[in-house]
């Protein structure tokens, strides 16, 4: 079995054949290189379920029509309402009156029942092993934040026999968002790669 997880970065080499070639592919979000460089097969989406530009794609009929979606085997949301209420942002009564909510699990599930796809919330102990991996302590989880695209990781890992090999990453190279743990996350995958995956493009800056 060969697994790909594809980030959001901009891919200057075209790798469409390559992904397209492997047993699983992994993407997040609108996942831009989808259709490109990236290739097209999506057998799971990654799709934040809080956030404020999420809110505001969820709103946008545009986003919910990319074609990624329809492509997509099934959707993934990595946070379980549970680690939402307990370390995410949540807005102020002001931002609560025109609208805004931390929590979009519901509205996530709605949209992807109307594309009639199937869709999987991870549990919270996923989250929190996550954390743990990254050595973010309990007293920091509030402020720092794995990015979406390490969870896809190390769900991959986890939930695939993967031997050496087994695993390649596109789009990925640690920026974006402040408030993750960039550094940690690009040192605790090259470990990983180095024992027992492999790694195709290794230049471009990563996004959440």
């Amino acid at each position: 079995m060969h697994v790909a997880v594809v980030g959001n970065a901009p891919l200057h080499e075209d790798f469409s054949a390559r992904i397209d070639a492997c047993d699983v592919v992994i993407r997040f979000n609108s996942a831009p290189e989808h259709g490109r460089n990236g290739g097209r097969k999506t057998d799971i989406l990654f799709l934040m379920n809080s956030g404020k530009s999420m809110q505001e794609n969820l709103a946008d009929p545009a986003f919910l029509g990319k074609q990624v979606f329809h492509d997509a085997g099934f959707i993934l949301l990595p946070y379980h309402p549970e680690i939402i209420r307990r370390y995410h942002p949540q807005p102020n009564f002001l931002s609560r009156l025109k609208g805004r909510k931390a929590d979009l699990t519901w509205e996530v599930v709605r949209a992807a029942g109307d594309l009639q796809k199937r869709v999987t919330i991870l549990p919270p102990n996923f989250y929190e092993e996550g954390c743990v991996e990254l050595s973010i302590p309990e007293e920091e989880r509030r402020k720092v934040f794995p990015s979406t695209g390490f969870l896809g990781i190390l769900y991959a890992m986890r939930k695939f026999p993967l031997a050496k090999g087994d695993l390649s990453l596109y789009g990925f190279g640690w920026r974006g968002w402040k408030r993750h743990p960039w550094d940690a996350e690009r040192e605790w995958v090259t470990r990983s790669l180095g024992s027992r995956f492999t790694r195709d493009d290794k230049r471009e800056p990563a996004s959440d």
